[in-house]
């Protein structure tokens, strides 16, 4: 007398009965172990090892899925307020000496001791005249003051704003290059823009604030959206009036504002046109070839910069 057939169970659970199996290994799964799948159900063995030899999903321009959640974006705004905080502490008890211009330490404008350590100076020069004086300059060797510069920020207003025109700029920007190209972006941009107000600025004239990367975002915005066949007509109207106001207000760095607009265009022209099949490697030329353009720069400035105690 021939035994009927087994009725087969679930390899993960061999007190249920089951005649489904799945799709990729056949073995029989219940109802508990059972992932949908294009065809079919597969188990939870296949499911993960699929995963793991799955390509993550790619934008056009290379970015991955983490960029949709806006991480550095968020991080650099915090950097910036937490930087904010530390210059108004800096101040210590000459912040209670001063409520306008000085602002109670730079909440309402005005320089503290932190901007002044950080903010972008060219050189000095002794009072009504052309003479060069060494001091805490760039030109003296103070070469940091280009990056802490796109940190640093001239009371509250002017924080809020660049800290807005980041998180409005910079969300879709990160979803569209991704966390790594994005911050790259940000970082040459802040660079670019205070290299050009170290060339073009003059002497005594200290400059600071994300400004200079907000508008190399603006710069890069335009040519992602124009790359995706995108209207920029809402965006246009807005950078051209900042720019006006940028050459219109008295105290305000045009020169790295242009320059991290300059800077972001370039940038972005070569993430955003980069052929798919070589993305990676001219995307990362295209960072390199920044660093070296802005490096020229700097180096051109320099050299421009009469030696101390001469005129310039």
């Amino acid at each position: 007398m021939t035994q009927p057939p087994a009725v087969p169970v679930c390899y993960r659970h061999p007190d249920r009965e089951t005649y489904v199996r799945c799709t990729r290994c056949n073995r029989p799964i219940c109802p508990s172990c059972m992932n949908e799948a294009s065809v079919g159900f597969q188990c939870p063995e296949c499911v993960r090892e699929g995963a793991r030899t799955q390509r993550p999903a790619r934008t056009a321009f290379g970015g991955g899925s983490s960029g949709t959640q806006g991480t550095v974006t968020i991080t650099l705004i915090v950097i910036n307020v937490l930087v904010f905080v530390f210059s108004l502490i800096s101040a210590g008890r000459d912040a209670a000496h001063s409520v306008a211009g000085g602002g109670l330490g730079g909440l309402l404008g005005g320089s503290n001791p932190l901007t002044e350590w950080g903010a972008v100076v060219s050189y000095a020069t002794a009072q009504g005249t052309d003479i060069r004086l060494a001091s805490d300059t760039i030109a003296d060797g103070n070469w940091y003051r280009l990056f802490t510069a796109m940190f640093l920020h001239y009371g509250l207003l002017h924080l809020g704003l660049n800290m807005w025109a980041l998180w409005v700029l910079g969300r879709p920007l990160e979803a569209a290059l991704g966390r790594m190209r994005f911050l790259a972006l940000y970082l040459l941009c802040g660079l670019g823009g205070n290299v050009l107000a170290f060339v073009l600025s003059g002497p005594n004239v200290a400059s600071a604030g994300a400004s200079t990367a907000v508008y190399g975002l603006f710069a890069a915005l335009i040519v992602v959206m124009r790359r995706m066949r995108a209207s920029v007509a809402g965006i246009l109207p807005v950078l051209v009036f900042n720019l006006v106001l940028s050459f219109s207000i008295s105290g305000v760095s045009w020169q790295g504002h242009v320059g991290g607009l300059i800077t972001g265009a370039l940038v972005a022209l070569g993430f955003a046109y980069a052929p798919r099949e070589r993305r990676n490697t001219i995307q990362i030329a295209t960072i390199v070839g920044a660093v070296v353009l802005i490096g020229v720069g700097f180096a051109v400035g320099l050299a421009s910069i009469p030696a101390v105690g001469y005129s310039a």
